[in-house]
Formats: structure tokens, sequence, C-alpha cells
């Protein structure tokens, strides 16, 4: 197939992209590099991508529908990944979320009517359960109490894109992601703050007291959810891509000093606004329908997001 893929020089765009032409799909990489955080590393992303036979890309933004417009004529699916992604981010830059998260989706949307393409898979976020509380949450759960700005951003998503499948019949595939990590990782995220505080003899601020718990999914077996979402092409559905694991948030410390081969000096914080304390995919719908079946636990994926690391920076 020949796929737009937005977001294609981040985290999990990156990864997915490799997947992708691995198979032999041709790949349209659509992103602004923009500086949410270093584009260096998105740079690199990118770099190794462009070496790769079959792929394509396009440096733009998706707020430019033009740009849009451009980049998804004759694609046979379209995988969007672009987004501003955290929920910390979004409480000193709302107007960003908003622009990109919501018209930036808007346009997205109204390409793949207006140019009839046969598919949309976009990502959404375990952000969208908010304050739900129910463990492990169900994609028929409630979703209506937001937490977070990012969280509410995501869920908009769903509406709109549930809106445009009801009114003009697109195929569209929703991906809640909770916690993903692995090499590449974004250095907002917790493996890489933790890690990255560690080798450089800092202390760690640990919020919620360390008395935290997630599924924490490693990267790859995210984008094997995505793919197969890409394959199987649902009318209308929405998936749950976890690990299905509720892991102790110190125990995915330990391991970090474990691989780092030193013991963290630990500053413990209280719970930060629009955070929850637990999160926890039911994962049997991905499975039976997209034979999901993620295979990394956070005792091997720790120990190699650590040794990218330690590669990448030289240390």
């Amino acid at each position: 197939m020949k796929i737009l893929l937005t977001g294609a020089a981040g985290f999990i765009g990156y990864h997915t992209a490799c997947v992708l032409l691995a198979r032999g799909d041709e790949v349209v990489g659509l992103d602004n590099l923009n500086a949410y955080y270093d584009p260096t590393l998105k740079e690199k992303r990118l770099a190794m991508l462009q070496e790769k036979k079959g792929f394509t890309f396009v440096r733009g933004d998706i707020l430019d529908r033009s740009t849009v417009a451009g980049a998804m004529k004759g694609v046979d699916r379209v995988c969007h990944l672009a987004a501003l992604a955290g929920v910390r981010y979004a409480f000193d830059h709302p107007d960003e979320y908003i622009d990109i998260n919501i018209r930036g989706f808007f346009h997205v949307l109204e390409e793949v009517r207006q140019q009839k393409i046969p598919g949309l898979i976009y990502a959404s976020s375990s952000s969208v359960y908010g304050g739900n509380g129910k463990l492990p949450a169900e994609e028929t759960d409630r979703t209506d109490d937001q937490l977070s700005l990012y969280g509410q951003n995501k869920k908009d998503n769903e509406l709109m894109a549930h809106t445009y499948h009801s009114l003009y019949g697109i195929p569209v595939t929703g991906l809640r992601f909770f916690t993903v990590y692995g090499p590449w990782g974004r250095p907002d995220m917790a493996l890489f703050l933790f890690t990255d505080a560690l080798l450089h003899d800092r202390t760690l601020q640990i919020f919620g007291e360390g008395k935290m718990q997630r599924d924490f999914t490693y990267v790859d077996d995210i984008v094997s959810g995505i793919v197969a979402a890409i394959d199987k092409n649902y009318a209308e559905e929405i998936f749950n891509l976890g690990c299905g694991r509720k892991e102790e948030l110190m125990e995915y410390i330990n391991l970090v000093e474990q691989s780092c081969g030193k013991t963290a000096k630990k500053e413990y914080m209280p719970m930060q606004p629009g955070d929850v304390r637990s999160s926890l995919a039911d994962i049997s719908k991905a499975k039976k329908m997209l034979g999901f079946e993620p295979k990394t636990t956070i005792r091997e994926g720790v120990p190699r997001f650590v040794e990218w690391y330690r590669g990448y920076y030289n240390i």
C-alpha cells in the first residue's frame, strides 16, 4: 500500500514507518519537525528513514490544508499520528493544543473525505479515560470526565471521526495508546527523564509520592497494533493498545537503576494536575479483532531503552 503517515519523524511515527517500509509499503511521511522537544532527535530519525527505499518526506504542517491535501494524493491509507502529545505542556500552551490537535485533525478528516481515501487510522490516548477510575479500562467505558486538555483533545478527535464516519462513511479506527516507551523516545517522557537524570547524577523527581501504577507499553508492541489496524481497516472502531499489565512506578525506576548500574537520588513529589494514579488497558478487543499480542515486559524494554540512550549520547 501507499500510506500517508503524519508525524513520521516522531517517536511512534518513526518506528511505524520502519515496519511499514520493511514489509514493502510505500510511506509518505509528513512532519513539521517542530520544537516541542529537541528537533535534532526528529532530524536523526528522519535521516534514517530517508535512507530507506519507499520513503518520501514532505516537510509541512497539518495546519496548512494545502500541504495535507498534496501529501495525501494517491494514498491507500492515512495513519495520523501527528499531534502535540503529553498532559503538562498543555497547561502553558493551550492554544497550540487546540490548533494542532483539533484543527489539524479536522484538516486530515476533510481531505480524507474529499479525496475519498479508503481508510483513516489515528492516534487517540488512554488519557481519554480521565477520572473514570475503573480498571482495567474498556473501550465501552465512559470517557466524559476529562482531567486534561490533552485528554479532551483526543476525545474530541474520536467524536470528530465518528461524525465523519456517520455522515460520509469514512472508515475510521482510533487507537488509545497506553504509556508508550522505548528507544528513540521523547525527552519529556518519564523513562527518558529518569535515565537522563540518573546518568548525570541529578535527583529524580518522582510524582505521586511514587505510589503510581502504569500500563507501560513497549513501542514495538504499539506498532504491531497500528499496522494491524491499517491492514484490517474496520468501518469504525476504537481499540486500547496497552501491555495489559499494571506495573508499579517504583519497579520501573528500579529497573532503570539496574540498567544504569547506579542508585538514584530521589525526591518524592505530589501528584501533578491532570495526572491519574493508575492506568491499565483491557486489551481483549484488540487481541480478538487485531490479533494484538504484546510481547515485551518492562524487564526487557527498560534495559533496551537505556542501551539506546547510552549509545545515542555516547555515555
